[in-house]
């Protein structure tokens, strides 16, 4: 089996193997759950490592594999996975934080079989998703990544708003998954009855040369748009987003915060994108104003929360207003910086969520009002909230602020949306800012509440994921051309691509 086989195979094998395990056994599941997703991260930085001198094919596409047996010619299925810039980054924070998830997820202590086979297979399909060039097994890693998030939520959350939460996560993200199906199926029947095909590369060179006609476009685009938009919280349906991440146990939380939600964003740059470009064009005013809803209005609402699970949820929305908005540029900065942001944000917003968590689990709460001063008796723990709040400020030296600065180039280089650049920078810097510091003020500094006792962050098993996380946003802070110059060479091909169908659909 090659990299990229493994990459995906390891952890759904390793939730098999959870699933035979009796329930009696213990740790045993919370053993095979650190091993398959620790092998995986070592993968994924192998793939990553590799991935500059393994040879791309026609379409640009490296360590090409497909999965015998699991395909349906006749419908034109294959299970191909493949690897370029726009998802290598993507693998590599996903198994990372993959990884993390199950080395913080020690608050779980009734079910545990249950669910770390629910956390590997969130895992596996989440890299599954990243990784495959076929639109069905993209589309069905997704959903095999999805179902275990409401399970988990549901049993192993917190709160007695668990439920409500896990109803309402699971009403909006069935809604936007059914407009992506819709908009997929729709799109694989603009192929002829004889040349029909799930496999990406073939389908966008397609639409490239054959490129749908307006009216065509003008239907699917946005099915695919508000479908892919709901999953990622795009504003105005953020709204699940803050309940469902307050309300989930922190490995969730930091699975779906910081991986699962890129799949939408993925998934308008691989597919919705570059096979419908003319309606992209249209579209994209009105996604550069829904973006900044995220970055304004996530962010005022944030400055109002009182629990840290909220805030870190609404920090969580208005973070992918910067994705939204380098997607809205569309030229070549801007998409690049979109996909830094996507792999910068997965890695903090699991940091955020892992920290938040472990709070919760010490203190019972996360008010704001109840707690304050905890730097002196969380001295480790203390140190990384507040590197992590300089992190989601977009201080320099951490890779968010990379991707940041290189979305509002890519935004200033599109003079109709100078006046988004502007607002946007006015969130990031002063909003954005204002909620992160103040909680941090709160939680780490000023004077100890009186009755909360909490203990710190102690060995170095459970320091681990957090330093990890810490360590690889400042790499990619300080040496951003490791990721950018791979990202940045998939774009500069896929632009071409995408203006070139533009101009087909345009002529005459």
């Amino acid at each position: 089996m090659t990299m990229l086989g493994w990459l995906v195979g390891i952890p759904l094998l390793a939730a098999l193997a959870v699933l035979l395990v009796p329930r009696t056994a213990g740790r045993t599941p919370r053993v095979i759950a650190l091993v398959a997703t620790g092998l995986t991260a070592l993968v994924a930085v192998g793939v990553f490592l590799r991935f500059a001198g393994a040879p791309a094919d026609a379409d640009g596409y490296r360590m090409v594999t497909e999965v015998p047996g699991w395909g349906a010619p006749s419908l034109g299925i294959k299970c191909r996975l493949g690897v370029d810039g726009l998802n290598v980054g993507l693998l590599l924070m996903g198994a990372v934080v993959g990884w993390a998830a199950a080395v913080c997820s020690r608050e779980i202590r009734h079910r545990t079989k249950e669910f770390y086979f629910l956390l590997l297979l969130m895992t596996g399909g989440i890299l599954g998703a990243f990784a495959s060039l076929d639109l069905f097994y993209f589309y069905f890693f997704h959903e095999l990544a999805l179902v275990p998030t409401f399970l988990m939520i549901g049993i192993w959350g917190r709160g007695e708003g668990r439920g409500p939460a896990a109803f309402q996560m699971t009403l909006f993200l069935t809604a936007g998954a059914l407009l992506v199906l819709i908009g997929l199926v729709a799109l694989y029947l603009q192929l002829p009855a004889g040349e029909r095909t799930f496999d990406i590369p073939t389908l966008t060179r397609y639409f490239r040369d054959h490129p749908p006609a307006a009216g065509v476009q003008g239907w699917i685009y946005p099915l695919l748009l508000f479908g892919f938009g709901i999953l990622v919280s795009l504003w105005p349906f953020h709204v699940w987003a803050p309940a469902g991440y307050a309300a989930a146990p922190s490995a969730t939380a930091m699975l779906h915060a910081g991986v699962l939600k890129k799949f939408g964003l993925y998934g308008l740059l691989r597919v919705a994108q570059p096979c419908l470009p003319e309606a992209a064009a249209e579209w994209m005013p009105v996604v550069a104003t829904l973006a900044l809803g995220n970055v304004l209005y996530a962010g005022w609402v944030a400055m109002r929360q009182t629990d840290l699970g909220r805030l870190l949820g609404y920090a969580s929305v208005a973070h992918m207003g910067f994705v939204f908005l380098g997607l809205a540029a569309w030229n070549e900065v801007g998409v690049t910086g979109a996909v830094v942001v996507m792999v910068a944000h997965g890695f903090l917003a699991a940091l955020s969520f892992g920290l938040a968590g472990h709070l919760y689990e010490q203190t019972g709460d996360w008010s704001l009002r109840q707690m304050s001063g905890l730097g002196r008796a969380m001295p480790f723990w203390g140190a990384a909230m507040t590197m992590a709040a300089l992190a989601g400020c977009g201080l320099p030296g951490f890779a968010n602020f990379i991707g940041e600065v290189t979305v509002f180039f890519g935004l200033w280089e599109v003079p109709a949306l100078r006046g988004v650049t502007v607002a946007a920078l006015f969130g990031a810097l002063v909003v954005g800012a204002v909620y992160m510091l103040r909680a941090v003020r709160r939680l780490v500094h000023g004077p100890a509440a009186e009755g909360v006792q909490a203990a710190d962050v102690t060995g170095l098993s459970a320091r681990l994921p957090y330093a990890v996380l810490l360590a690889v946003l400042l790499f990619f802070g300080w040496f951003p051309g490791v990721l950018v110059e791979k990202v940045d060479a998939a774009v500069a091909g896929l632009m071409p691509r995408v203006q070139a169908g533009v101009l087909a659909t345009r002529s005459p």
